[in-house]
């Protein structure tokens, strides 16, 4: 495993964004002027390096807790004026747009929970923690960057960031089952009577359709939140959160009138889709 204080060579940096030119993310971050659009994807970059560290497998839980204590040197590093072995393609963007360093620390807590253990059935609480962490904190990174002020862009990047990663949540479940994850919250797993906590044994479970049908209902409750902050029409550029907002509620949509009933297929949008939705949103 590559630990954190190895210089990540540019063609890896290169890779990250590759994988991204097929995404809605991709299509969102068109929208922007190059400036903008390079300091996104160099904090999508730095998001897909400490989520590949929790993800990939590779090494020890310690192994794995300690690359990212290297990321987090390196950020203090970086924020203390020196050069980082690693962060340094974030500098320009740090500097330019004064993205936090609390926020990328933020976001490798929420990476250290899944490396800590495997997430199984959290309570409500602790899900929402997660979710401020690995989503809703990126959100308030890319409201610098869009131009916003704290107060909207904060409450902006709270709700959508929850909205996102519940929906990444519901699309997932079998590709986090397969690796001993299940992000549903207990709550409402007992709630439509299932107890287990043991990912593949909840899922393959019919009832596993209300539990997911109630955490749609709580994406669909922030999808609505962050609607309305973007309906004041805040101060910055507010097209690409908007877009971002459309397409993955689209995909909500989508996957509640397939269901969670096993067996599942995982809902995509297909490119015609993808560009109605650029369109009618992204060009508003």
């Amino acid at each position: 495993m590559t630990a954190a204080t190895d210089t990540v060579p540019p063609s890896e940096i290169d890779a990250v964004q590759e994988k991204a030119s097929g995404s809605s993310f991709y299509s969102a971050m068109r929208l922007m002027p190059k400036a903008e659009r390079d300091a996104m994807f160099a904090i999508y970059a730095f998001c897909r390096m400490v989520d590949d560290i929790a993800d990939d497998g590779k090494g020890t839980r310690e192994e794995r807790h300690e690359a990212l204590v290297g990321w987090r040197t390196d950020l203090d590093l970086l924020y203390a004026g020196a050069p980082p072995p690693v962060a340094k393609f974030l500098a320009a963007p740090v500097a330019q747009y004064g993205l936090r360093k609390e926020d990328f620390l933020t976001v490798i807590d929420g990476m250290d929970m899944d490396v800590a253990e495997d997430i199984q059935a959290p309570d409500l609480a602790v899900l929402d923690l997660y979710c401020e962490r690995v989503a809703s904190a990126v959100g308030r990174l890319s409201i610098k960057v869009f131009g916003m002020e704290e107060g909207p862009g904060f409450e902006l990047a709270h709700h959508l960031g929850r909205a996102l990663q519940l929906t990444n949540i519901l699309r997932d479940l079998d590709e986090d089952a397969a690796i001993g994850r299940l992000y549903l919250p207990r709550e409402y797993l007992v709630e439509a009577g299932i107890t287990t906590t043991d990912p593949r044994t909840a899922i393959a479970d019919t009832r596993i359709d209300k539990t997911c049908r109630a955490v749609a209902a709580l994406a669909h409750k922030h999808y609505e939140s962050a609607d309305r902050v973007l309906r004041g029409k805040p101060k910055g550029r507010i097209r690409t959160p908007r877009l971002m907002g459309a397409v993955y509620s689209e995909i909500l949509k989508r996957t509640e009138a397939a269901g969670w009933a096993p067996p599942r297929s995982r809902v995509s949008l297909a490119k015609s889709q993808l560009l109605y939705i650029v369109l009618r949103y992204g060009l508003a």
